[in-house]
């Protein structure tokens, strides 16, 4: 077991690094934290990941920073939570502050701009890698639900040009009433 000191530090050494070294938002972070947190660390599980995932997609503000903060509080408690919050927000203020500084040097810049533009290609791919794994997540649940959830409200944002906020409140909405139904019938377990 680790000392919980040691622990502290792996945790914001670890959010610092993913976060200073992770262009593109949250969506490019989740499985940044996913390699390290459940695939090299083993503090979370599989699943577990999925659903703080979901939570932090679905709280507002940035989904780096809810990320980080539910599972600093999963590893470490409310002292996790700040821990991996300071190592989320530091890279980004940092960088930003410098950038800030020239940015009106380097604004016109081929060179930059070309630099922008392979990141952004770079940022869809994970972003697909995200999709991609939390959808192999569901089809692991061998449940209808959740897949039609996830094409229905894919084709309101795309198709039909429905308010983000709500989808996310119906989501919510047919989430609880499942996982009241399922705990109905399984006894009390979700």
């Amino acid at each position: 077991m680790d000392h919980p000191r040691s622990k502290y530090w792996k945790l914001f050494i670890s959010t610092f690094q993913l976060s200073a070294c992770t262009f593109g938002g949250g969506f490019v972070i989740i499985p940044l934290m996913r390699k390290k947190f459940v695939d090299e660390l083993h503090w979370i599980e599989e699943q577990e990941m999925l659903d703080l995932t979901a939570i932090a997609q679905s709280s507002p503000g940035a989904i780096a920073v809810n990320a980080s903060i539910l599972v600093g509080y999963r590893v470490g408690g409310p002292l996790g939570a700040l821990i991996t919050v300071l190592g989320t927000v530091l890279p980004p203020l940092v960088i930003i502050s410098l950038v800030s500084l020239c940015y009106t040097a380097v604004r016109d810049s081929v060179i930059v701009s070309m630099v922008m533009a392979g990141m952004l290609a770079g940022v869809g791919a994970v972003i697909c890698d995200v999709v991609l794994n939390m959808l192999k997540g569901l089809t692991k649940q061998k449940r209808l639900l959740p897949l039609a959830v996830l094409v229905l409200s894919f084709a309101a944002v795309r198709f039909w040009d429905v308010n983000i906020i709500v989808i996310i409140l119906v989501c919510g909405m047919i989430g609880a009433a499942d996982t009241l139904l399922r705990m109905k019938k399984g006894g009390g377990e979700a």
